[in-house]
């Protein structure tokens, strides 16, 4: 006890000084950087971050980066993230198949998202023929509203992800997911916001991934690398395949944390990267458009979230690519902002609501007026 005592009054007498802000480094790659404090940002609350990573308020997080107007104002690591990290962002690699899907419509590998889907397949044995499979689009597979039955949060789900990580051909089982049915507490398409019924589905992210490999005659790797990465300077990346070699576009693609903001960022400039249109305007503007209401609190656009976060008592709507374990690259184009989120939190309960917690009381808040 009187140790305890004598601590507390240590403590008292001598208090841990508050974390002070520091501007990121710069570097070669391609980032410009910027002092937060002289663009108008409340540095005392974004500094706070670093105490609250200190004191176990934010468990797991790996990186936290801030780009304001293509400048990047903070740049932080903890828990063992660091700068040269490839980060498993889980399922915010769908954001990234969207994109894809653009720049293949942008080379005419693929007409549009309204191309069906089955065609591009014709070497792929459907065991259940139907007639309705004729018509899955593209952008039904990238609105997570297809007529498969697949469901990731239903464990009973056919077209579960789970199935599909342990069959032997990913390709083949996601092409031969049941069509759905509809319980009388479920919503139909007709009767449901934008016209279409959400199920979030991996199985159908990937198949658009697929779908990008087989039109380009390219692995998805590499056609991400000659249409995304290279434009951004981005160098280093491990993008997953399954298990007979198809590129992995629902899941697990791992990049570092300032090549993240780049991705970010050339989405809030409408596809432009430093001048140069790397991606077609419209389609950043469509993909950023709701296309299917996810949740009440969540729309979906093409493989990106739309979500809500009150800015001084205004509501205000924020794109974002999400995964698994509290991965965020938010997106607020009208304001110029990026933020990107790495974390390790995988499968853990709080892992999006602190991410989107730590993105709404410290980023936020700490926005220039």
């Amino acid at each position: 006890m009187r140790h305890t005592f004598a601590a507390l009054m240590l403590a008292a007498a001598f208090p841990v000084a508050a974390s002070q802000y520091q501007p990121p480094a710069a570097t070669a790659d391609g980032w410009p950087v910027a002092e937060a404090g002289k663009l108008g940002w409340d540095t005392a609350t974004l500094a706070s971050l670093d105490d609250k990573m200190t004191d176990g308020s934010f468990k797991q997080i790996t990186s936290v980066l801030v780009v304001d107007h293509g400048r990047l104002v903070y740049e932080h690591y903890f828990n063992d993230g660091s700068a040269d990290l490839l980060n498993d962002v889980r399922s915010a690699s769908k954001s990234l198949t969207a994109m894809l899907v653009g720049a293949a419509i942008e080379r005419g590998a693929i007409h549009d998202a309204k191309q069906p889907v089955y065609p591009f397949f014709p070497d792929i044995r459907i065991d259940h023929p139907d007639p309705r499979r004729a018509g899955i689009t593209i952008e039904d597979l990238i609105t997570m509203s297809s007529i498969l039955e697949c469901d990731d949060e239903n464990a009973f789900s056919a077209g579960n992800e789970e199935h599909m990580y342990v069959s032997e051909r990913w390709l083949d089982f996601a092409l031969n997911i049941p069509i759905r049915g509809y319980a009388p507490w479920v919503s139909r398409p007709k009767d449901s916001p934008y016209g279409r019924a959400f199920s979030y589905c991996t199985a159908g992210a990937f198949l658009a991934g697929a779908v990008v490999e087989r039109a380009t005659k390219l692995p998805l790797a590499r056609f991400a690398h000659e249409a995304l990465e290279q434009p951004l300077g981005i160098t280093q990346v491990k993008w997953n395949t399954s298990s007979e070699g198809v590129g992995m576009g629902g899941g697990g693609t791992r990049y570092r944390s300032r090549d993240l903001a780049k991705l970010g960022q050339l989405v809030a400039d409408g596809g432009q990267w430093h001048g140069k249109q790397v991606l077609p305007k419209a389609w950043v503007a469509t993909m950023l458009t709701p296309h299917a209401q996810a949740r009440d609190d969540a729309d979906y656009g093409y493989l990106w979230w739309q979500f809500r976060f009150p800015i001084r008592g205004v509501e205000t709507k924020a794109w974002a690519m999400s995964g698994n374990g509290g991965n965020y690259v938010f997106v607020l184009p009208e304001r110029g902002l990026v933020t990107v989120i790495t974390s390790q939190a995988y499968n853990k309960s709080y892992a999006h609501p602190q991410s989107q917690t730590l993105f709404r009381d410290y980023i936020l808040k700490s926005l220039p007026r």
